[in-house]
């Protein structure tokens, strides 16, 4: 019985987690008719829990078993289901953008130590949803901190450039397919980037796979992501600091004069 449960509830591959949260979630005949989620994000969501076995701010002894994968997939299914219902979209791809409705299924699931409890559940849970991007991204993309500089093509300059040009991307929460899908193609260079490291099956993994990019590339602090209450934006790290010094200035300045 014991074995069972543990290759039931813990399994030691992406693979067989993923049958298992397949085969476990629960899911109305309309869901899975509105809502596709790609391989790419079925992936990402059990990485998360391989992550979350790993960290440092879980409690090793209470484990982390499938129920946060198969309450992670339904949470994000119903997240997308619900974005589709605003917009007034008989059918949508899940997107990492919805994942925002995921994290309540990892901060229900697990159980802290105590430098996880003081960082916070949510901040853990972004932690870990962070790890997993970034392992994702690895396995598609060059490795941004291992690029030689001045003996190879950076794959990243273009979109670099366009950042740095004062460019900035707003990815809503509830945004329609056609603004995310118009937001992504803002981004020169991104597309490209995809084309020439992963295979795309179809027009809509594309932009899985571009929104993917920025994400990673945000994780190697190449653009700096601002998590917003209903949105996430990615403009240039530079700009991001300067930001911050003309805040501070500000504020003494005001400071002053009183």
């Amino acid at each position: 019985r014991i074995e069972s449960q543990i290759l039931t509830h813990y399994p030691k591959t992406i693979d067989v987690s993923r049958r298992i949260t397949q085969q476990e979630a629960h899911l109305a005949e309309d869901q899975k008719k509105r809502v596709r989620v790609p391989d790419l994000l079925q992936v990402l969501l059990e990485q998360i829990a391989f992550e979350a076995r790993e960290s440092e701010y879980v409690d090793e002894k209470s484990g982390v078993s499938a129920r946060l994968t198969i309450s992670g997939y339904e949470n994000l299914v119903s997240t997308a289901e619900r974005r589709s219902l605003i917009n007034r979209e008989p059918q949508t791809v899940a997107r990492i953008t919805d994942f925002w409705g995921v994290v309540p299924a990892i901060t229900g699931k697990v159980e802290l130590v105590y430098e996880g409890e003081q960082e916070g559940p949510y901040s853990v849970a972004i932690h870990l949803l962070g790890h997993a991007v970034k392992k994702l991204f690895l396995s598609h993309f060059p490795d941004p901190d291992k690029l030689r500089k001045g003996r190879e093509k950076d794959p990243y300059g273009v979109v670099r450039a366009w950042f740095a040009g004062g460019n900035r991307v707003d990815l809503l929460n509830d945004a329609s397919d056609a603004a995310y899908h118009e937001a992504l193609d803002r981004v020169a260079g991104l597309r490209k980037l995809v084309e020439d490291h992963v295979h795309i099956a179809d027009k809509e993994e594309a932009y899985v796979f571009m929104e993917l990019a920025l994400h990673g590339l945000a994780e190697f602090n190449i653009v700096s992501k601002d998590m917003l209450e209903s949105a996430l934006t990615f403009r240039d790290i530079l700009a991001d600091m300067l930001g911050d010094d003309e805040e501070d200035e500000e504020g003494f300045n005001e400071e002053d004069l009183n």
